[in-house]
Formats: C-alpha cells, sequence, structure tokens
C-alpha cells in the first residue's frame, strides 16, 4: 500500500450528493467521491451497492438526478461517455472494449492516426503506438492482431489507449478476474508507473488481497449509500467485510466447514470418471465422487480445470476413457446424457452459457425442469410459481421479485438463480464451475453455506475455483491440474493453501522431460496421476 498521498492534495475529481433513481430502484442516495492525482482509490461494495452506478454517473452513461461532479475544479455535465473522455476519463473494462480483428497499433492509436496528405501515415501510426506501449513497460509487435494477445496484454493495450487520450483519469472495472498471478503483477507494476505520474485510478475488484495490495484509499458504498473513506492502511479487512455486508463476518467462519466432513467411500462411487480426455485439449484424468461429496478442482487458468468438467459432463466429447454411475458403465456423451442422470452443470460464463438476460427470474429458474420434460409437458401455473418461490426464499435471491428480468440483478443474485435453475432438477451431482467469481463477498458466504448444506444432504458436488481457500474450505478433496493434465489428488484436510500452492507449482514435471512426474513428496493425503481416487 502507498502511503505518499496527503489529506490536503487538490482533488482531481469530486462528486458531491450524486442520487440516481430507476423505476422502483434509488441506486445512489447523495453519495460523495473524492479522488486525487497520484492515488489509486478502490470501490467496495456488494454487488448492487451501487459502484457500476457511481462508475458510469463519471463516464457520462447514466445522467445523474441530482448532485454535482467537479473535474479539476470545474463543474461538469456528462452527456455521453465522448463528455468524459473529453475531460480525460478514461475506463478499462474485464471484457476489453476494443477491436480484436485490428492490430494491437491501430487499437491504441484508434482516431487519433498521425496523417499525411495521403492520408493515415500507417509507418508513423505504428512508431507512435509502440512509443505508447513502451511507456507502459510493454514491447510488442504492433502489426499483430490484438486478438491473438492474452486477456492480460490486451488490458494493457487498453491502457496505453487511454493514455493516448491525455486520461487524467483511469477506471479499471474488475481488470484482473480473467487474470492469472504473474499477469496480475504485470498490471499492477503498470498501474503503480502510472500512479507515480500523477494518473489518478480508480480500482474496482471483488478481490480483497489485490485491492490491499495497489490500494491507497478505499470508499465502501452499501444499498447505494456512502459507508465511508478510508485510507487502505487504516482499514482492517475485517473492518472492511464488516462495513460492505453490514454485519460481522468473522471470515466466513459460520460456514460449516464441509471438508471436516467423513466421506463413506465403502460403496461405489456415484461418478467414477476413468481416463478421461481429449486430444490437444486434456491428458487423461481421474476423479471419483461418492454422495455427499465435494471434490474441489485447483490449479492456474489454463491448467485444464474446466475442461475437465466439460469433457464429464459432455459439452466436450473426449477421446479417450471411461464412465460409471454407481458402479455401472454410463455413457456422457452429450448435456442431453447427463442431464437425464441427473448430473447438472453450472458454468464460469454465467453471461453467454447461464443466465438468459431476457426471461425474468422465473423464467430461469424453471428452464432446466422445463427443458428435461421437454417443451411440449408445460407446466402447470401453480407448480410453476411454487417451484420459483421455493428457490427464490431458499437462495436468497434479490430483490424476491419472480417477474424482474434476470439481465438487471446483480452478478451475485444471478448466480443465485443459475444455482436455483439446476436445483430445482434435483440432481445427484452438480458441477460448479467458479460460481463465486466476481460476486460480492456477502452472495460468496450465501453460496458457500448452500453448498455446504447441499452435501451435507447428500448431494455431491465438483466445485471449481480461483480461491484456493474456498476449494479448501467446502472439499474433501481435491483433484489439482496443472498445464492441462492432473498431478494429484490431495486430502484437504492434509494440506493448507500454501501448501496447495507449492504442490501446483512444483509437483509432476512434464513427463517429457523423464522426470518422475511428482509420485515423489507428494504431500499426505495425495494421489498421482493416473490412480483413481
Amino acid at each position: 500500500m502507498s502511503t505518499h498521498l496527503h489529506a490536503d492534495t487538490e482533488p482531481l475529481v469530486e462528486m458531491r450528493g450524486i442520487t440516481i433513481q430507476f423505476p422502483g430502484v434509488l441506486a445512489l442516495d447523495h453519495v460523495d467521491f473524492t479522488l486525487r492525482a497520484g492515488e489509486v482509490h478502490s470501490i467496495m461494495g456488494e454487488n448492487g451497492a451501487g459502484k457500476s452506478t457511481l462508475i458510469k454517473a463519471l463516464t457520462g452513461v447514466y445522467s445523474v438526478d441530482s448532485g454535482t461532479i467537479c473535474v479539476a475544479g470545474e463543474e461538469r455535465v456528462f452527456g455521453s461517455t465522448a463528455d468524459a473522455q473529453a475531460a480525460g476519463i478514461s475506463t478499462v473494462y474485464q471484457e476489453v472494449n476494443l477491436c480484436p480483428n485490428l492490430s494491437v497499433g491501430e487499437n491504441v492509436m484508434l482516431g487519433h492516426e498521425p496523417r499525411s496528405l495521403r492520408g493515415i501515415d500507417w509507418r508513423a501510426t505504428h512508431r507512435e503506438a509502440a512509443r505508447y506501449l513502451s511507456d507502459l513497460g510493454v514491447h510488442l509487435d504492433t502489426h499483430t492482431l490484438l486478438s491473438s494477445h492474452s486477456i492480460a496484454v490486451q488490458q494493457l493495450v487498453a491502457i496505453s489507449r487511454a493514455m493516448v487520450l491525455d486520461s487524467r483519469v483511469l477506471i479499471l472495472d474488475e481488470p484482473t478476474s480473467s487474470l492469472d498471478r504473474d499477469e496480475v503483477e504485470q498490471l499492477f507494476s503498470v498501474v503503480r508507473d502510472l500512479r507515480a505520474k500523477g494518473v489518478a485510478i480508480i480500482f474496482i475488484s471483488h478481490f480483497l488481497e489485490q485491492v490491499y495490495d495497489i490500494s491507497d484509499r478505499i470508499t465502501v458504498l452499501r444499498n447505494g449509500q456512502l459507508v465511508g473513506e478510508y485510507l487502505a492502511q487504516d482499514l482492517p479487512r475485517s473492518d472492511l467485510v464488516t462495513k460492505m455486508i453490514g454485519k460481522v463476518l468473522e471470515e466466513l467462519d459460520d460456514i460449516a466447514t464441509s471438508a471436516e466432513r467423513t466421506i463413506d467411500r465403502t460403496a461405489a462411487p456415484l461418478l467414477r470418471a476413468s481416463g478421461i480426455g481429449k486430444r490437444g485439449v486434456l491428458s487423461p484424468a481421474d476423479i471419483d465422487v461418492y454422495d455427499g461429496e465435494v471434490v474441489g478442482i485447483a490449479g492456474l487458468l489454463g491448467s485444464g480445470r474446466t475442461e475437465l468438467v466439460r469433457l464429464i459432463y459432455g459439452a466436450d466429447r473426449p477421446d479417450v476413457g471411461q464412465f460409471e454411475l454407481r458402479g455401472e458403465p454410463a455413457k456422457l456423451a452429450s448435456p442431453r446424457h447427463s442431464i437425464d442422470r441427473r448430473i447438472a452443470f453450472s458454468s464460469e460464463n454465467r453471461r453467454e452459457e447461464g443466465i438468459i438476460a431476457d426471461l425474468t427470474v422465473g423464467e430461469n429458474i424453471v428452464l432446466g425442469i422445463q427443458a428435461r420434460r421437454g417443451w411440449l409437458r408445460k407446466m402447470r401455473s401453480a407448480e410453476h410459481d411454487a417451484v420459483v418461490a421455493e428457490y427464490i426464499a431458499a437462495l436468497g435471491v434479490r430483490p424476491a421479485d419472480p417477474n424482474r428480468l434476470a439481465g438487471t440483478l446483480s452478478g451475485g443474485n444471478q448466480q443465485k438463480v443459475l444455482l436455483a435453475r439446476w436445483l430445482a432438477t434435483a440432481p445427484e451431482l452438480i458441477i460448479l464451475d467458479e460460481p463465486t467469481r466476481g460476486i460480492d463477498v456477502g452472495a460468496k458466504a450465501d453460496i458457500q453455506r448452500k453448498v455446504a448444506e447441499l452435501s451435507s444432504q447428500g448431494l455431491s458436488v465438483i466445485f471449481i475455483s480461483s480461491e484456493l481457500e474456498e476449494v479448501l474450505r467446502l472439499a474433501q478433496r481435491v483433484v489439482v491440474m496443472r498445464d492441462r493434465r492432473q498431478i494429484g489428488v490431495l486430502d484437504s484436510n492434509d494440506v493448507d493453501v500454501d501448501g496447495l500452492i507449492d504442490y501446483m507449482a512444483n509437483q509432476g514435471d512434464d513427463p517429457m522431460t523423464g522426470q518422475d512426474d511428482g509420485q515423489a513428496d507428494a504431500p499426505a493425503g495425495a494421489q498421482s496421476e493416473g490412480s483413481v481416487a
């Protein structure tokens, strides 16, 4: 955390009494926000707290109903995003808003290309783009297609473009949700350099560790109201969480730690996947799941976590391997087969493969039931209403309005609706791929509690999360992946987060090197690749 800021530094942005109301919703209620040059200022709060609305007011997406916005001491009224950009305010979103079909250089300089009498001077354009990128410590061939680069590099290109626009304020909205640790550190190195040059940076993230790593100051919102503004160094994490959710949340200790439960493995497992793999996608892997067991899958982004569960569910077809359900051979070649065998799958990509934004909450919840029955056997109205009401209440969907469009809900509540959809189908096994990514700590705790509760009642769960503490809290065993292959299976009671990180990094050498592939020196409870847990 930086300590170079002084309270008497002149504000670059002052938002006073910002109020924005939508039909039936007071999104912001007289909120104040102050941003100074040369600081990283995080805005924290649960989903629905008003973070995005406040940012959209500052960037001209929303008009304010009352309140004032001043930039560098001058009151501004932003009628569009172009007005905000003209005032030196740029945003880099989680999903980069650039042109993937254009080159890196074209994206950096788009709309600001050097020109000659003959039109755009492309040589000068790429030279200038390379200079702006170099200023951020990024060295790329500017002629390469943007789409050929990782999300992390694309975000750096977006930041470079913001510098072309002479941005004094840079807003980073969930920029790290799809990045691995090294990519996060590369991004933060750029952010620190920009801060040192006097750029004011607003940082929005659900990763508390990262917030404290990069932030000078933190503003907390709750239910559309300002809770307070704090120096990051003066705000303990437990206090931050309490301020965000309005109640004490002692590191989720009130959640029944399902990892401590004893699982009966004397009978055949509910699911046994043996040697499941796909050429060029995933080396053969094994996984067993017993009744009432939570099996976590841990690994860095790109390790093969999602690839494995998609092969299990039938979303992708494996080239090799076989399945058994309760000891009997089974065919799981498609999602239809899995659904028929009471296996449900909630994708990590809830926007494209999960929630249907233009349907209501109720319609989204019953979608799984209706698909399983077939579209000719419509649910009776009374049954529909009863199912929807039951799962809205059970999962704490907010607002509890079955007729509200699902696309208008916060990310955490959309995730609850997806979970409700699959639970309503009465599955025996549910696969949850990053169910808590990008949602606030309160909604995250709700989902963790529900997973622990359901598993204690006999539901089997395969659980993927980038947050290793979460995996170890919920799972009895953890399948560890690296480089799109399984390197071991650990008992969660025999390893902590540091041990799991060390195992992910150092266990299971590449078999092409001829080393022992991690079969020696494994932590207690580990099983080597190729074994059936």
